[in-house]
Order: C-alpha cells, then structure tokens, then sequence
C-alpha cells in the first residue's frame, strides 16, 4: 500500500498515538509557545546548501543528511509527521516531505491544516524544546521527484512538457523579492501560485476543485511535470500535492530560480 503524502489530521492523529515521528516546521517562536507532543522544531535550511546560489539545493554530502537526520530521530521504517502553519508560510512542511521522500523516506507525509488541524482533534501539546533518540535512517535517493538545472532546460523544446512556476504573481512577471538575480520565468512556465492549492485557513481546498484548476491550465496527470520557485520550498509543497493527487511524474527544481537566474542569461533564459 503507498502512503499517502499529506494526511489528514484524525489519520495523522492515530500514526502519531502510534509513534510516529514528528517535525514542526513553523517559526521557533511559535514552536516554543506550543507544539504537538514530542515534535521535533527543524527548519528546510538545516539540509540545504549555505550559500546562493545553490541555497534552495540539498546539502551533497550524504552521510551529513544521515547524520543530521538521525539527530532528529528518524528511523527508515517509522512514518514521519511534519506540521507547518500552511495559512502563513511559504510550504514548508511540503519541502521537508520532498526531501525525505527524495532521500528515500517511503513514510513522511505532511498535516492538511497543520499544527491548528491537530490541535482541533485533540492531539496532546506541550512548550519548550522536545528531543528524540536517535534513529538509523539510511539515505537511498531516488530521482523519481527532482529534477535539475539542465534537465529543465533540455524539456524547454518538449511541447508535451510541463513547467510550473508555484510563485506569486509579481515575481513571475520579473519581481525579484528575494535575491534572485534575473527576473522573469522559465520560458513557457505556466503560472500557479502554491497557495492557491489552500482556502482561506490554510486547509487545502477539496480534490475536485484543486483538479479543475489544474486542468484549466492545461496540467494533466499523463505529462510530465516540473515545478519551481526561489528556492524549490514553494514548488516542493505543490510537487507533494500532486504526488498525493496520484501524479506519477511530477518533480521539484530544488535550485529553482536562485540557480537558474545566476547563470548566463542566453543559456538559461527568462521571459517577463
């Protein structure tokens, strides 16, 4: 059976009674104030390269993620519950759930509604910090969910090929809010705001309309699709919705715009 990769709080509720493993991901000062019961507080910068503009990109070394995330209490064979704060962060959790999947996690999976969700159908909290024993996970990466630079750019003249830009809006059209060096978009990107996936609440909206979206913009399951952003943080969140949706060829650019916007300009083109 495939685990799923977003949950719904009562089923996220039974794996974490059941001993689940727990990541928080919202801000540490929210962390701090309350958080669920033996969640872990970890951030997506903690896996990935220091400095742009390679920041959005995994950190290479594998047996540093192993170690780290043997810290964190990860075991190959236990589930992995990550909970953000989905109303008002940029995915997060989605992004956490990519990279373990990435590095061969069968289990993770992030919390439709997150932390407020849980909160709702009575899984215990704390405050302060909370640690784990350490686990054994072992890092098998798989490429079935990343995709890079040059592959991005050798699908530019595949017509049957996706792109999908997972930004705001001013940045697609050449805002460069975050240090990008180029504005614009991949050449052809369809746009879709991540956020777009979720109602007001942070709750993501209901299957059905989430599918007519997509299809309004021509993205069907049968094609291959990438997903980008800054920093693929964004485009990781969308990337485990579809993944979830049961889209078989969906991936994340890790470097996204940071990587692609540092290169040369007629190599690596953008459009406004």
């Amino acid at each position: 059976m495939t685990f799923q990769w977003v949950l719904s709080a009562e089923k996220a509720k039974k794996l974490i009674l059941e001993d689940a493993i727990i990541l928080d991901v919202r801000n540490q000062i929210a962390y701090l104030l309350g958080h669920i019961a033996g969640a872990v507080h970890v951030t997506w910068q903690q896996f990935s390269q220091p400095k742009l503009p390679d920041k959005g990109k995994l950190i290479d070394n594998i047996n540093v993620l192993e170690q780290q995330l043997g810290t964190l209490g990860i075991f190959n064979h236990k589930p992995v519950i990550v909970i953000g704060n989905p109303a008002h962060n940029f995915g997060e959790e989605g992004r956490i759930v990519w990279m373990l999947r990435t590095l061969g996690h069968s289990q993770a999976a992030f919390v439709d509604g997150g932390y407020s969700a849980l909160v709702k159908v009575g899984v215990p909290t704390t405050w302060g910090f909370s640690h784990n024993q350490d686990g054994d996970f072992v890092v098998q990466r798989t490429g079935l969910w990343e995709i890079h630079r040059d592959e991005i750019k050798a699908s530019l003249s595949h017509q049957n090929f996706i792109i999908i830009d997972t930004r705001e809006l001013r940045e697609y059209t050449g805002s460069t809010p975050y240090g990008e060096q180029r504005g614009g978009h991949i050449p052809g990107a369809v746009h879709f705001y991540f956020k777009d996936l979720l109602d007001k609440d942070g709750n993501l909206l209901p299957r059905d309309q989430i599918m007519d979206k997509l299809e309004n913009l021509g993205i069907e399951s049968s094609r291959p699709i990438a997903a980008y952003c800054t920093g693929g943080i964004r485009s990781a969140f969308f990337v485990a919705v579809l993944a979830d949706l049961g889209f078989t060829n969906v991936k994340n650019y890790a470097g996204s715009m940071w990587e692609w916007s540092a290169t040369s300009a007629i190599n690596y083109p953008l459009e406004k």
